[in-house]
């Protein structure tokens, strides 16, 4: 290989940029050639006067090292680093630069590469966690690296993806894994309903769009089903990743970092095939017993149980990344169960991009959301944030903006403590402003906050130049397109004479509480927010839960109330939605129970209600 395309493979890590100098996918199978001479780290270094040193990871986060008896070592420093790996290790991804720093010395240049095949010789891989601990065996060199990785921690997992590329993006209709909704009867009634899957397959024409409801005629009762319902994409795959890594590791613990999704029966489900979690959907740690961690009840916690050998799902919410940093230092596999919805990195993506614009990010999002946590984490690595939770928070945000007084600067910071980057000066960041969301929340809510951003800003500045100030133009393009087009079919299906709602959903789902409000507004008392079949008592009777003001659990309850107000009156018109962690069986089975409640002469087949739908 000539010296100049051996060159080309490094290229220099700019600041806040973490993943910019990656290349994509496909570098995992090139071969980084570095021949004597012409090594391309070196052939850099012979510039630079500085030396290069490669750190090479493999996917379960754990550095190549070279051992003895007396010292652990680095392998690949020096001008042959490249030669060493390639003889080492014959694939790997491109070289990223990261940072260089000067020991006894010499100025070293850093680079991370991920490589994919087992140790051999006198190499081994050890977990940073491991290797802290070596104390005085470890190499000088190696001794002064360590605790300069720390803010680069959260790359080293993704050293295989380019900066566009997405974690897991979802799996076409074709390559879904359905044999897992059917490996066992509590399987099958839970995850599977034939009317469901009617209800997709014809009113559905398009699956990001809303399409008009169906309607299932059983006679004395008749049920309004939006187009569209139930699991979403990022939902589905993060299900299926969840039994799949159950499946796929016998023998071995297999943990979730919090609740796979918001519903319980899904939780408990998965709970009783083994799967564990490590803390509740607030962040609390769970201990060896299972319990919350308690400061009045010391318990060591699952965390610190963890080792290499475990498997640790990320949920669709995505997580912190000190989450994700705790994992990295104990050697375990980050990237292969990550189960983060491509929705929400696309948020992500949205943000780093307004941050490198030099704009400020506002969270839409509810801050005590494991979501809105993970995206306030991922952003602040590249922008000043701050979260707000609606409208009238804006509206404060943009009295400042119109009029900066010492007092204004001092109530925003009191009022959004612990929602703030750090550092977070009102005064420096709220000239320019971008607008992201918390992708449950209701469409129009954040389109408000934007439009009024951008309102803000064409007074103080200008028609002109008053739309620089608001990035993306105001584009609403990190909404969620599922949250949406659910919205879109529910309003639809409402536009139908109804008697009464069902939202069925977990009570922390926040997508589920925005789809009980659509409903709410429409419909007012005769709207129920309800877990299951269970929530409805009787024919005339049912629970209802009442969603907490503040968002946080605490001061949600249920209510009984009555389910109409004529019981006898018939056919009643019911619609009835799930939100997107809403397994297919419990519509069925909510279907179900009211029926029950009517004599079965009055009741329609289940095959005649298919035979309606297909005609």
């Amino acid at each position: 290989m000539p010296c100049s395309l051996a060159v080309s493979r490094v290229r220099r890590k700019q600041p806040a940029r973490a993943a910019s100098t990656v290349r994509g996918r496909d570098t995992c199978d090139r071969k980084f050639d570095a021949p004597r001479g012409c090594a391309s780290v070196g052939a850099v270094s012979v510039a630079t006067a500085r030396l290069p040193l490669l750190l090479a990871f493999n996917p379960s986060n754990q550095l190549a090292v070279a051992v003895d008896s007396a010292r652990v070592k680095l392998p690949f420093a020096g001008e042959h680093a490249g030669a060493d790996l390639n003889r080492a290790f014959p694939t790997s991804t491109a070289p990223a630069e990261y940072f260089s720093f000067t020991h006894a010395g010499t100025e070293w240049a850093v680079s991370f590469v991920q490589v994919s095949t087992q140790a051999a010789g006198d190499l081994a891989f050890r977990s940073i966690e491991q290797l802290e601990r070596q104390g005085d065996r470890l190499d000088p060199l190696l001794a002064a690296v360590l605790p300069r990785l720390e803010p680069h921690l959260i790359e080293i997992p993704y050293l295989h993806l380019g900066e566009n590329d997405y974690i897991y993006r979802f799996r076409v209709e074709k390559d879904r894994n359905r044999s897992i909704y059917q490996q066992d009867d509590d399987a099958r009634g839970l995850y599977q309903s034939k009317l469901c899957e009617a209800i997709k397959a014809l009113a559905r024409t398009n699956e990001r769009s809303a399409s008009a409801p169906a309607v299932l005629d059983f006679g004395a009762v008749r049920y309004v089903i939006p187009s569209h319902f139930g699991f979403c994409l990022g939902v589905k795959n993060a299900i299926e990743r969840a039994y799949e890594s159950l499946a796929e590791n016998p023998g071995r613990r297999v943990f979730m970092l919090s609740e796979l999704i918001h519903n319980p029966f899904v939780n408990e489900d998965l709970l009783r095939r083994g799967l564990r979690y490590l803390q509740t959907d607030k962040g609390v740690p769970f201990t060896v017993s299972g319990r919350p961690a308690s400061a009045d009840q010391p318990e060591p916690w699952l965390w610190d149980s963890l080792t290499s050998e475990d498997v640790v799902i990320i949920p669709a919410f995505g997580a912190t990344d000190e989450d994700k940093k705790r994992l990295i230092r104990k050697g375990i596999r980050v990237a292969q169960y990550d189960a983060t919805c491509m929705l929400v990195e696309k948020v992500w993506k949205a943000a780093r991009a307004f941050g490198r614009e030099g704009f400020t990010v506002v969270i839409h999002g509810k801050s005590e959301h494991e979501e809105t946590k993970a995206t306030f984490s991922n952003t602040r690595r590249y922008a000043p944030a701050i979260i707000i939770r609606s409208l009238d928070e804006a509206r404060l945000l943009g009295d400042y903006i119109a009029q900066p007084t010492p007092a204004g600067r001092a109530a925003i910071l009191k009022k959004f403590e612990g929602k703030t980057t750090p550092g977070f000066d009102p005064t420096l960041h709220l000239d320019r402003v971008a607008v992201v969301n918390q992708t449950t929340l209701l469409m129009n809510e954040t389109a408000s906050i934007i439009d009024y951003f951008k309102t803000v800003f064409t007074a103080k500045y200008g028609a002109e130049s008053g739309l620089e100030h608001v990035g993306g133009a105001g584009k609403k393009d990190t909404l969620c397109y599922a949250t949406q087009v659910n919205q879109d079919a529910l309003a639809r299906a409402l536009g139908e004479p109804l008697d009464a709602a069902f939202v069925v959903g977990g009570k922390n789902s926040s997508n589920t509480y925005q789809l009980y409000r659509v409903c709410e507004h429409k419909l007012g008392s005769r709207a129920f927010f309800i877990q299951s079949e269970s929530s409805i008592r009787s024919r005339c009777q049912i629970e209802h839960y009442v969603f907490p003001a503040s968002g946080h659990g605490k001061g949600g309850h249920t209510e009984v109330h009555p389910l109409w107000k004529d019981c006898d009156m018939a056919p009643k018109r019911v619609l009835i939605t799930g939100g997107a962690s809403c397994p297919d069986g419990l519509v069925q089975q909510v279907i179900t129970r009211i029926n029950s409640f009517f004599p079965a002469a009055e009741l329609r087949s289940i095959d005649a209600v298919l035979a309606d739908l297909e005609q």
